[in-house]
């Protein structure tokens, strides 16, 4: 199949960016969205021209490392996937693809569709950590942990801190992110000591990093590639206004 790319070019934040056109052909259906444009690129380094910058590590769903905006939804339009494991089968001969970094303040475009999302892992600093007693190895037994705060736990756990919940939500907010970091530990017996100072924490630094207010729109559930619920924004807040209260 034969592809029009329009792809945001910027060379750094400080540079104005725009739209450039590319001529995708050949393109064959089994091909992931990133090998794609790695071979876009290919074409574009033969002749001598700068390649598209854009992010990956893993390719396999699992590091957060890629993504951006294709014609308007992060991720792309397959629920559940990132842009790493969305294939070109979902798309169309001639259909015109427009692709843009994440769009959020506290997201500043490093290069093309790069940005820095360094603020998610001051996030993750300012209180993602337990305390734990050093020494020997205890027993798997010894912290008994409720099958049902185990399993909210691990859904929780899975967010992988890709930004789509970010550059989907019209607010630019980062409730989602921070909820699902926040819900992983204070859900479980071992995150209780630091549970309410560790929600004031994060929600502290979340703020201070320059995202928007959560006003539960939804958008942000409805691209994460781990679909990770918005009862997690609930958890947070209700510990949050603990922590502070207390």
């Amino acid at each position: 199949m034969n592809l029009t790319l329009h792809v945001w070019r910027q060379k750094n934040a400080a540079a104005k960016g725009g739209m450039t056109r590319y001529e995708a052909k050949d393109v064959s259906p089994d091909m992931s969205f990133l090998e794609m444009l790695d071979v876009v690129n290919e074409g574009l380094i033969a002749k001598g021209e700068e390649p598209i910058a854009f992010e990956h590590d893993c390719r396999e769903g699992i590091c957060g490392s890629c993504g951006f905006m294709i014609n308007g939804v992060a991720h792309g339009p397959q629920r559940g996937t990132t842009v790493c494991q969305l294939h070109m089968r979902h798309y169309r001969d001639g259909d015109v693809l427009f692709l843009e970094p994440w769009r959020a303040t506290a997201f500043p475009v490093i290069k093309d569709l790069v940005v820095d999302r360094r603020p998610f892992d001051r996030i993750i600093a300012a209180g993602g950590y337990i305390s734990a007693s050093t020494g020997s190895a205890r027993d798997g037994n010894t912290i008994l942990v409720p099958k049902q705060a185990a399993d909210k736990a691990m859904d929780a756990a899975a967010c992988i801190g890709c930004g789509a919940c970010v550059a989907a939500c019209p607010n630019a907010a980062a409730a989602l992110f921070t909820g699902a970091k926040i819900t992983h530990l204070n859900i479980l017996p071992q995150g209780a000591p630091e549970r309410y100072s560790r929600a004031r924490s994060m929600v502290g630094q979340m703020n201070a990093e320059g995202f928007g207010q959560c006003t539960n729109i939804g958008l942000c559930e409805a691209v994460c590639p781990k679909e990770i619920k918005l009862e997690v924004i609930n958890k947070m807040n209700r510990d949050y206004l603990v922590g502070v209260l207390a």
